[in-house]
């Protein structure tokens, strides 16, 4: 039978923002993609807040996690790129999406689903010493930073006496109140009249909850300088702000104004479809002015737009006909009180009680209900009949990917047995350290190869990420990189999206590599099923650092935390875990710190401790303890491992816990067998994880110890001392 190839990707559908519109796209495209479009999503952080709990987690009634959606687990579900940066303009001349790291983007289609801002730019003091509501995700943490240090009496500014404000006034007095303090609530409102645009009934049951709560109500009065521990009144009044808040209108990203869309008070001007006025541009959400049915900032337009949104980018992309959205003429608001009451406003009618915010509660729960959950993965089924010892060889999960997916060490071992020696005299060592080792005058060169299939979908990420894991190698030998060869295989694309492809993997990996100090000389591409990048590396130095080397008493350092391979099998949904909570972060932001750990290259690290050490290696993908071991191998010592001292990424001994494990780690664990003995847990699992753009792993005299730490911090790299070299033959002992 023949085997079905992949379809090409043809199109480019760009997702400015990790908005609200966006997020039900991304979750509502994934059960049925159009086949030849490849959907990227762009934003700063790999979390996005949802705004209609926010009263509700300021209040102490939600968890940080429960109001926060992650992107990156959205993003893997879709089948979309996501790239972690800020766009900071079109050029819709050439179709490219402009980031601020300077990367551009092609695109056929974009849609814009950034939010807004309420900060003050114009009042001196308030960017330095204020928060501002939106964007929510860094009020909410600053919000947290400050209840666990805030004072017996803590006086708060409140700006802006908007249905925003007054809601965050009385769920901030809430949470003070509920640890015991006693607060101070200062709202000011600019207008003669506080919360416009709500019914008489309503605004009086708000103003009575405030002076309930005790905060203060200054009307026809403005913000004329925020300080650290004060507000100065345009009246001259001086006022004690521990904590001060902007909730005072809504402004848009400034970069739009340069984008040559037309723009209502710099909001993006939007017909019926939620075309801009470029054709291929759309807008929703808070940074969309809807032209045909002006409508105030409120979440449930961007909510009820996506469904609009998503049919008329796919029928943008494939030629189809396009929806015309009419947003309602009114909108349920139900506004929240501090405690678990609310009150609702809609048509000018209001009530109350505590029946609605369970209402409000529940309408919440099940929209972040459609993001907590996506399901795993599955292996295909296999063909009936099929050869013996299949379902064995294959597993029950997909590969991981990275340093997982390698071949397992003792597999590897019988492969090279049967390699011969170096025959030729410049040929100094083969197989069996990081790097092959040419003697080239009076010099020695090294020269090692490495490939990755991908396992990020930014295409520049991953090339990243795979020069360094390349570059590894040589920075372990103690050597200057000194030039590469690519070898790319590029899935299936039209001729423009491939060419873009290759564009940006080869910048992004000519900078690491140019950083470096190495030259990219040429290399080889390819077609097939999916990205895979690879580098073959040369470097030079008077003398390589070998693997082998390390005698009794040697401190043991390590320079990178250890947990990359849970971490990238829980992204990549290979195992079914909590969304969140692990060490206090979500999925995606452990995603996130891994792999700022993983881009981090090694060279400032290899050029202190290479003339130092007595041994040298990097953590890859047999895990530190298969690495230590060929370290000890050659001159029969042992280890002991601290293992408190042992570096964990964030995240990673809570998602161990919860029985994440890489696909190698069982034959990492099995190719050492007697020979490391520990306390066992999920800990002690990591010592067999398989890392990806891992740290060095280095032995050191004792007496070049401290010297050594002393220039490590003073050049800012970070080191562990995980141990000490012993005569034990063979033994890693973990205690």
């Amino acid at each position: 039978m023949m085997q079905t190839e992949p379809l090409p990707l043809t199109q480019d559908i760009v997702l400015i923002g990790g908005g609200h519109a966006h997020a039900l796209v991304l979750r509502m495209g994934a059960m049925r993609p159009l086949p030849g479009a490849r959907l990227t999503l762009v934003n700063p952080g790999p979390v996005a807040p949802y705004t209609g709990m926010l009263p509700g987690a300021i209040a102490g009634h939600y968890a940080r996690d429960e109001m926060m959606i992650d992107l990156v687990r959205l993003a893997r579900f879709a089948g979309a790129r996501l790239i972690l940066d800020r766009a900071c303009g079109l050029n819709r001349t050439t179709g490219q999406v402009i980031l601020a790291s300077g990367r551009r983007l092609r695109y056929d289609v974009a849609s814009i689903d950034i939010g807004i801002a309420s900060d003050l730019p114009e009042v001196p003091g308030a960017a330095a010493h204020g928060a501002a509501a939106k964007p929510l995700g860094a009020y909410a943490a600053r919000w947290e930073a400050f209840v666990t240090r805030c004072p017996a009496d803590p006086h708060l500014t409140i700006i802006g006496a908007g249905v925003g404000g007054v809601e965050l006034a009385l769920a901030s007095a809430h949470r003070l109140r509920a640890m015991g303090k006693s607060p101070c609530i200062t709202v000011l409102e600019r207008g003669e009249v506080a919360l416009p645009g709500v019914s008489a009934g309503t605004r009086r049951a708000l103003l009575g909850a405030l002076t309930a709560a005790g905060a203060n109500l200054r009307l026809g009065v403005t913000a004329a300088e925020v300080q650290a521990d004060a507000v100065i009144l345009s009246n001259g009044a001086r006022l004690r702000s521990d904590f001060t808040l902007s909730v005072a209108g809504a402004r848009p990203q400034g970069w739009l104004s340069d984008t040559g869309l037309a723009l209502t008070d710099g909001f993006v001007d939007v017909g019926p479809t939620l075309q801009s006025s470029d054709p291929s541009v759309f807008a929703v959400g808070d940074c969309a002015q809807m032209t045909h049915a002006p409508r105030p900032k409120a979440g449930v337009f961007a909510v009820r737009q996506a469904g609009v949104l998503l049919h008329n980018l796919r029928a943008a992309v494939s030629g189809g006909a396009l929806r015309p959205y009419q947003p309602q003429r009114d909108y349920l608001k139900l506004i929240s009180l501090g405690d678990k009451v609310a009150v609702a406003d809609k048509f000018g009618l209001r009530s109350g009680g505590a029946w609605l915010w369970r209402l409000k509660d529940g309408i919440d729960r099940r929209f972040m209900a459609k993001f907590s959950d996506y399901p795993a993965p599955r292996a295909p089924a296999l063909p009936q009949p099929h050869a013996k010892g299949m379902l064995e060889a294959r597993g029950d999960k997909p590969m991981c990917g990275g340093c997982g997916a390698k071949v397992g060490a003792g597999a590897l071992r019988l492969a090279l047995a049967g390699l011969p020696a170096p025959s030729r005299a410049d040929v100094i060592a083969g197989a069996g350290d990081d790097a092959a080792v040419l003697r080239i005058g009076g010099q020695e060169q090294v020269i090692t190869t490495d490939h990755l299939r991908a396992f990020v979908s930014d295409p520049a990420l991953m090339a990243r990420l795979a020069a360094v894991h390349a570059l590894g190698d040589v920075w372990a030998m103690g050597a200057e990189p000194q030039a590469a060869l690519a070898q790319v295989t590029v899935p299936r694309l039209s001729q423009g999206l491939q060419a873009d492809m290759l564009a940006e993997v080869m910048q992004a990996a000519g900078a690491v590599f140019q950083a470096a100090g190495a030259d990219v000389v040429g290399g080889h591409s390819a077609v097939g099923e999916a990205l895979s990048i690879g580098f073959t590396v040369t470097g030079l130095t008077r003398e390589a650092r070998r693997k082998r080397g390390a005698a009794p008493g040697d401190a043991i350092l390590l320079t990178k935390p250890l947990g990359s391979g849970v971490i990238l099998a829980a992204e990549m949904g290979l195992h079914r875990v909590e969304p969140a909570r692990a060490a206090g972060l979500m999925l995606g932001e452990i995603w996130a710190a891994c792999i700022a750990s993983m881009q981090r290259p090694l060279g400032a690290a290899s050029a202190i401790l290479a003339p130092q050490a007595s041994a040298m290696t990097d953590v890859t993908g047999f895990g530190l303890a298969g690495h230590l071991a060929e370290m000890l191998a050659e001159g029969g010592l042992g280890a002991e491992i601290t293992l408190a001292a042992v570096p964990l990424l964030p995240g990673a001994e809570a998602l161990a816990a919860a029985g994440v494990a890489s696909s190698l780690a069982p034959a990492n664990r099995a190719a050492l067998g007697w020979q490391i003995e520990g306390p066992g847990g999920p800990r002690m699992d990591l010592l067999f994880d398989p890392q990806t753009c891992g740290g060095l792993l280095v032995t050191l005299p004792a007496d070049r110890l401290d010297q050594t730490l002393a220039e490590m911090a003073r050049q800012g790299e970070p080191v562990a001392v995980i141990g000490h070299v012993t005569a034990a033959p063979g033994r890693i002992n973990v205690i």
